[in-house]
């Protein structure tokens, strides 16, 4: 699961099936320094350099669900985008907007439905088939 908050960007997920970890716990990934902590202020934050999140920590499920839970009770903005200080992640978020705009049947702002369902891949994306996550 992805989790896009105003100050952090997460990827959640459960620990595989041989990692010792596993028991009880997610993993909460960030591609950021700062991003877990920011979320989950007492985190053991693991650098995990040549992965595809270079920021790990393993956290029991329920704290998981419970520090999300309380973030969303926090909301007090009415435009996420707009509430996103840190001008780099604002913008990766703009982009993220971008791309899913694509996938919706109307455009934004528009009244009829697109021609095109769905964004064109540019084939140069090294990512667009990696099924690592």
């Amino acid at each position: 699961m992805w989790i896009m908050q105003n100050n952090a960007f997460l990827s959640i997920v459960k620990p595989g099936p041989r990692d010792p970890n596993r028991a009880g716990n997610l993993l909460v990934r960030a591609r950021v320094r700062g991003h877990i902590e920011a979320v989950f202020p007492k985190a053991v934050v693991q650098e995990v350099p040549g992965r595809d999140y270079q920021f790990r920590a393993y956290l029991p499920t329920e704290q998981v669900g419970m520090a999300i839970a309380m973030n969303i009770e926090a909301i007090d903005y009415g435009n996420f985008k707009s509430s996103v200080k840190n001008p780099a992640l604002h913008d990766a978020y703009a982009c993220v907007w971008g791309v899913m705009a694509q996938e919706q049947e109307i455009p934004p702002y528009e009244t009829a439905p697109r021609k095109r369902r769905r964004f064109a891949v540019d084939p140069r994306n090294p990512y667009v088939n990696d099924a690592r996550g």
